[in-house]
């Protein structure tokens, strides 16, 4: 069954020995002239190459394989924008069981097609996170599916937190950890992780200005409901969890913003210099770097590339043809 309290240090362990037949341990790549460029030293944990593209598959797996074959009789389900659908589809695939998915009208084609040839049953819905919640509450009573949902439970945040724990594994006393954050799964695991594993790493969130409910949230002490959100890392647009947010706000050091464009160069940079497909969300930590918004001078950073999950007739820097 899922967890029901915040995550241990011996749950994060238990949770990657879970897991660990089914994912990658993915590697810690540097680049001498990023490092040039910024007068640090950067250390991308690569989930872009992680099964079905991004961390979300460690969530995905602990979840599944937390539950018993009387849980998965009626299979699962949850709502995603693409990212947690195709690994919890797959997840299920490999437990032989039945994944239902509640996906945005406007979801990237590519996280369509892969939920769907993971034999996913997919339901859209209307690109609003109260869509998203009551269609999904639809297809759980029709189907008798079990939850998952994609951020806000125990178990899918101690999966997360494996990233964090392997990165600080193979890099001891790193300074700062960068993540990405959108409903706070990936954000409040990595915030464990450090708490656990190597108290004096500070982490820090990093979110679009476009979508800036974590960062509101973080500071006025409540959470902040994304309403809007205008973005084009489609995989931050959810709000924070009530599961998430105490984890975020006791601790992650701090929350930052950056704009569209530097989103844009940031991947665009990883691209080019690094050679890794990479989505917009993932660049959001290196735009955070490109715009001053974290001090990293001089420090060791460890970077999460959360997914490489990308439509390639949508790459930003490429003009659009009438």
């Amino acid at each position: 069954m899922f967890l029901e309290s915040i995550p241990e240090r011996i749950d994060i362990l238990d949770a990657h020995k879970r897991i660990e037949p089914y994912i990658h341990r993915t590697p810690l790549l540097h680049s001498l002239n990023l490092n040039e460029i910024f007068g640090t030293r950067l250390l991308f944990k690569c989930e872009n190459f992680q099964k079905a593209g991004a961390f979300k598959s460690r969530g995905a797996c602990n979840a599944v394989w937390s539950l018993d074959d009387e849980d998965l009789e009626y299979g699962v389900g949850t709502h995603s924008s693409g990212n947690h659908a195709q690994a919890l589809a797959r997840a299920a695939a490999l437990r032989k069981s039945k994944a239902y998915v509640v996906m945005p009208r406007n979801a990237p084609s590519v996280k369509v097609a892969a939920v769907r040839s993971y034999g996913a049953e997919i339901t859209f819905c209307e690109p609003m996170l109260s869509s998203r919640e009551q269609t999904l509450h639809q297809v759980l009573d029709e189907t008798g599916a079990t939850e998952v949902h994609p951020y806000n439970n125990y178990t899918i945040i101690a999966g997360q937190a494996t990233c964090a724990m392997e990165a600080l594994q193979d890099s001891p006393g790193a300074d700062i950890i960068l993540a990405p954050v959108g409903g706070g799964g990936l954000l409040s695991g990595t915030a464990l992780a450090a708490h656990y594993f190597s108290p004096t790493t500070k982490v820090i969130g990093c979110e679009p200005s476009g979508a800036d409910d974590a960062y509101r949230s973080f500071r006025e002490g409540k959470i902040q409901p994304s309403l809007t959100p205008k973005t084009i890392a489609d995989g931050l647009l959810t709000s924070l969890g009530n599961r998430t947010f105490p984890i975020i706000r006791e601790y992650v050091n701090d929350i930052v913003t950056v704009n569209e464009a530097s989103i844009v160069k940031a991947m665009r940079l990883i691209w080019e210099r690094m050679k890794l497909v990479v989505e917009p969300s993932a660049a959001v930590p290196l735009a955070a770097i490109l715009e001053e918004k974290v001090n990293t001078k001089g420090k060791n950073v460890i970077i999460i590339l959360s997914g490489g999950n990308i439509d390639l007739d949508k790459i930003p820097w490429i003009p659009k043809t009438t």
